[in-house]
């Protein structure tokens, strides 16, 4: 099964290169806007998604992973947010460094109380590592459904089960990073059953055909509080709108927004050791989007501010 990084140069890989770096200039900065926020950005707006990736150096990638991405910086996403207006973050587990969180727990240390975290958890992560993650401002894990090939239903049932019960009572969620419509499907009971939040990643849905079936259910989870949608990476898809305003109008209270910056990108074909350049992403752009899908003032600060405030803790 392909990952987030292969789709997105499958989906429009004349148009990324035509915008990513060559990989000789292999740290040249990452993306910054291009265009101006055209609405007025609520005070305690949070990007919801973004990675750093940090000097190889001192955050060695893991031996595991599947390519090599330019360097992203705490800098880099500060320039990103003074541009952008955006006063808070949640800095997301790069899937390079595997189950090795501590180039997200450094960022958010760099960032200060306006940044939380998602991790990645191995199956020997102690009760008392997640303590100290949670004191490092973690407020939530990444499942990736998309690691499975061919996808086993009651193997991504069991995964949620066992995240659910290793983030029970610690005001933490499951952020489920599905890649098709019929995994949402699968996992419904669990994440209707579950006294724990539960986040689906829309970045690599909005890339899959869409199953009337499975998206009924997300719509059905939102308007039940179920369940929250980050609209992450807008660039994904030209027509996102198709499935974000249904998605928004179910429940806006379950929505939140992410530019997952700094859109690292696989290139297929190219050996693990090779540095893969960023995608040169117009994120002014992307952020004038949600004003698009959105009714207004209010419901743009439910989506910037409030529901984020209430599911990372900000």
């Amino acid at each position: 099964m392909q990952s987030r990084r292969d789709i997105l140069i499958g989906a429009g890989l004349a148009g990324i290169a035509a915008l990513a770096r060559p990989v000789t200039t292999a740290f040249a900065i990452a993306s910054q806007p291009r265009t101006a926020v055209n609405f007025e950005v609520p005070a305690g707006a949070c990007d919801c998604h973004v990675h750093i990736i940090g000097d190889a150096r001192q955050f060695p990638f893991a031996a595991s992973r599947i390519y090599t991405p330019e360097t992203a910086s705490v800098a880099e996403l500060r320039s990103l947010h003074r541009a952008l207006h955006i006063d808070r973050v949640v800095v997301v587990q790069a899937t390079v460094y595997g189950a090795d969180n501590s180039c997200v727990l450094d960022a958010i240390k760099q960032i200060g109380p306006g940044a939380r975290g998602i991790a990645v958890l191995s199956d020997t992560t102690s009760s008392a590592e997640l303590d100290e993650m949670h004191r490092g401002g973690i407020r939530g894990i990444r499942i990736h459904f998309e690691e499975t090939n061919p996808f086993d239903p009651a193997l991504a049932r069991q995964r949620l089960k066992s995240a659910l019960e290793r983030i029970k009572g610690r005001k933490w969620h499951a952020e489920i990073v599905a890649s098709s419509w019929r995994e949402v499907e699968a996992v419904r009971e669990e994440v209707t059953a579950s006294a724990e939040p539960v986040s689906f990643d829309l970045g690599v849905l909005t890339l899959s055909p869409v199953d009337p079936h499975g998206f009924k259910t997300l719509q059905g989870l939102l308007r039940s509080g179920k369940a929250y949608v980050d609209i992450a990476g807008p660039y994904n898809d030209p027509d996102y709108g198709r499935i974000t305003k249904p998605l928004i109008a179910a429940n806006p209270q379950r929505i939140t927004w992410g530019s997952n910056w700094p859109h690292v990108a696989r290139f297929p074909g190219r050996k693990i050791t090779e540095i893969s350049p960023l995608a040169q992403v117009d994120d002014g752009r992307d952020l004038n989007r949600l004003g698009e899908w959105t009714t207004g003032a209010a419901q743009r600060k439910l989506i910037l501010v409030e529901n984020p405030a209430r599911l990372y803790g900000f």
